[in-house]
C-alpha cells in the first residue's frame, strides 16, 4: 500500500448535521492525495455516530464512551493515524477547494516548520484572527479591557491578534487556531501530542509553545481558506457562562488560560495575570456603579460575574496546577 500523505482527525460532539457536511467536502478534496479520515465521537447524544458509521463507511470512526475533551480526543485519533502530516479540523470547519494539497506541499517544502494555520472566515467570508501570539499580561490586558478592539489597526494594541496586518500575508506567528492545522506526525509523537489537562481552550496554544520551544516554527498561510463556524459543540453544554466576545465557555477558557500560564510561567505571573483582570473588573464596576440606565447596569452585572468566575477557576485549578477530573 502506497503511504499515507495525510491523516485527518476530525473531533465529533453533537454536531451531527455540520459535520455531515465538514465530511462531505472533506472527502471531495483529498483528491490526489493519498488520505485517511479519522472521526472521534466525544460521546455525542446526538447520533452523530450512527451516521457517520451509516454514511462514511470510509472514515475510520472511534466512539469514546466519555467526552474527552478537544485535546483527550485528538490524542485518542493520533494513535489510529499513519499518515506523514496530522491535520486537526473542527467539525464546524469546511475546506475551501485545495486546501489540503496546498498544506501538503508547503510542509514538504520546509522541514523546518513543526505546524501551520489557514485564513479562518465566516459564512460572510469575514475574517477570523489566524495568527496571534502567545498570552501575556500585556496582550491578555489589551485584550479584555477591550483596548485591542477599539484599536484594532494598530501595531501595539492590536498585537496579540495581528489584527493589524493584512490577512492576505503569510507570516511567522506563536501560534494558529486549532479549528485547522498541520503539523508532523513524528513532532507530534515526540511532544505526546496534546497535553490533556486542557479539556478545551488552550490546546492548541500549549501545542505551539512546545513546539516552538523545540527550534520549530509554526506558520500561517492565507492562500489555505477554511470557513469557521465557531463554538457549535460549545453550545451544547448547558449550564455555563459564555464570552461577550464568542462562543467560548468562560469557566472553562479561564480554567485553561490558569492552566496555561502556571505551567510556562510560574506561579507568580499566574497570579498576577488573575489579580489583573479582577482589578480591571473591580475598576470598571466602580466606574459604572452611579449610573442608573440599563447600559451601565449590565456592565456593573457583567464584571460583577466575571470576578466570580475568575476566583472559581482560580480554586478550581489550585492555582492552575491542576485540572478539574474530565469532563468540565
Amino acid at each position: 500500500m502506497n503511504p499515507i500523505d495525510i491523516s485527518i482527525i476530525i473531533i465529533s460532539y453533537n454536531t451531527k448535521e455540520i459535520l455531515r457536511e465538514c465530511l462531505q467536502i472533506t472527502l471531495k478534496e483529498i483528491k490526489s492525495l493519498n488520505c485517511e479520515v479519522i472521526v472521534v465521537d466525544n460521546n455525542s447524544k446526538d447520533n452523530s455516530a450512527d451516521m457517520v458509521a451509516s454514511e462514511f463507511p470510509q472514515v475510520r470512526l472511534i466512539r469514546s464512551g466519555r467526552n474527552l475533551g478537544f485535546g483527550g480526543a485528538n490524542n485518542l485519533g493520533f494513535l489510529q493515524t499513519s499518515g506523514k502530516y496530522i491535520v486537526f479540523l473542527n467539525s464546524d470547519a469546511f475546506l475551501k477547494p485545495d486546501v489540503l494539497l496546498k498544506a501538503f506541499q508547503k510542509m514538504e517544502e520546509d522541514p523546518e516548520i513543526g505546524l501551520a494555520g489557514a485564513k479562518l472566515v465566516g459564512q460572510d467570508g469575514s475574517w477570523q484572527p489566524s495568527a496571534r501570539q502567545f498570552p501575556s499580561l500585556l496582550n491578555d490586558f489589551l485584550q479584555f479591557s477591550g483596548l485591542a478592539a477599539r484599536f484594532s489597526q494598530s501595531r501595539f494594541f492590536g498585537k496579540g491578534d495581528r489584527t493589524w496586518a493584512s490577512p492576505l500575508e503569510a507570516t511567522k506567528t506563536d501560534w494558529v487556531p486549532g479549528a485547522f492545522a498541520i503539523a508532523r506526525r513524528d513532532l507530534l509523537k515526540q511532544l505526546n501530542c496534546f497535553d490533556e489537562r486542557f479539556f478545551l481552550y488552550s490546546e492548541e496554544v500549549d501545542l505551539c509553545k512546545r513546539i516552538k520551544k523545540l527550534g520549530y516554527q509554526i506558520w500561517y498561510w492565507p492562500d489555505l481558506v477554511v470557513i469557521h463556524l465557531g463554538g457549535e459543540s460549545a453550545k451544547k453544554v448547558a449550564n455555563q457562562s459564555f464570552s461577550t466576545t464568542g462562543s467560548q465557555l468562560t469557566l472553562w477558557s479561564m480554567r485553561s488560560l490558569l492552566l496555561y500560564y502556571r505551567k510556562h510561567h510560574g506561579f507568580l505571573r499566574t497570579y498576577f495575570r488573575m489579580v489583573l483582570e479582577i482589578w480591571w473588573h473591580k475598576l470598571r464596576i466602580i466606574k459604572n456603579y452611579w449610573f442608573a440606565d440599563p447600559v451601565h447596569k449590565a456592565k456593573v452585572a457583567e464584571s460583577s460575574a466575571l470576578i466570580l468566575l475568575l476566583r472559581q477557576a482560580w480554586h478550581e485549578t489550585q492555582g492552575g496546577q491542576e485540572s478539574p477530573p474530565r469532563p468540565w
